[in-house]
């Protein structure tokens, strides 16, 4: 499981070190047979590109730390943010120039964020947790629509959005369903819960754990036996483990990717 952790740590350390050497290059150019404007403008440059580096090399450490111990450490929560928000975005395109498969790009992020999520003991009211599940997973040939109100399923069983509305009515949190990251980011919006538990494949699981960084959000990648956005399904025991690792005295979930 560390290894997926290790893929994008590891492409962002190497970046950082390509801008460290870029840095310094400039900083040493900028004392050489240039004008003062010149010499200033490469001196701010490299001043610039050196704190940038030296947050982010912070941020990896600061996940690295987070990861070990198993608990924040709230000096370097900013540095992790900047990680989280700035440079892994950049870090996972550069990881595809290089021709990593995008899916392990994206699994290695999604580990990431899921340790870090795990290590806050949260201890949250059931009605402050969102689950937010895919329109995919939806029995392809039902004729009704849940995506504005989960509430109109007729419970059928022919997909796990049943499974889901009961386990959400169990355990007192809300269930939204939704087709897509756009209305997603709308139901955290209107709902505004103090964690979330998302459901989704790769690409919108780690574009979506972005927007809402750093609300806690864990997320649970889907299966697709059929293909990708038909009929898909998800491990319930995941999403359960997910859920009460944010209500008090739950469980911690481990691997829940």
């Amino acid at each position: 499981m560390f290894a997926r952790k290790r893929l994008i740590l590891g492409i962002a350390l190497s970046f950082l070190v390509v801008l460290t050497a870029v840095a310094v290059g400039l900083w040493h150019v900028s004392f050489h047979g240039l004008d003062d404007l010149t010499r200033l403008l490469l001196f701010g440059l490299g001043l610039f590109f050196l704190l940038f580096i030296a947050m982010a090399f912070l941020g990896v450490l600061g996940v690295v730390l987070i990861i070990l111990w198993q608990r924040p450490i709230p000096f370097l929560e900013r540095p992790v943010n900047i990680l989280i928000t700035r440079l892994l975005p950049l870090v996972m395109y550069l990881g595809r120039v290089f021709h990593i498969a995008k899916e392990k790009l994206e699994r290695s992020f999604i580990e990431i964020n899921n340790s870090l999520v795990k290590t806050r003991s949260l201890a949250l009211d059931p009605n402050r947790i969102l689950i937010l599940a895919p329109h995919c997973l939806q029995y392809s040939g039902c004729q009704y629509k849940i995506t504005a109100n989960v509430n109109n399923c007729h419970l059928c069983g022919r997909c796990q959005v049943k499974d889901l509305i009961l386990m959400a009515r169990e355990l007192g949190v809300n269930l939204a369903v939704v087709t897509g990251g756009t209305l997603a980011r709308k139901k955290v919006k209107k709902l505004r819960p103090r964690a979330v538990v998302a459901v989704a494949c790769e690409r919108d699981l780690s574009s979506g754990l972005q927007d809402v960084y750093p609300l806690p959000a864990i997320g649970v990648l889907n299966e697709r036996p059929n293909g990708p956005c038909v009929d898909t399904c998800v491990d319930l025991a995941r999403v359960r483990q997910a859920v009460e690792s944010f209500l008090a005295g739950g469980p911690k979930p481990e691997g829940v990717a």
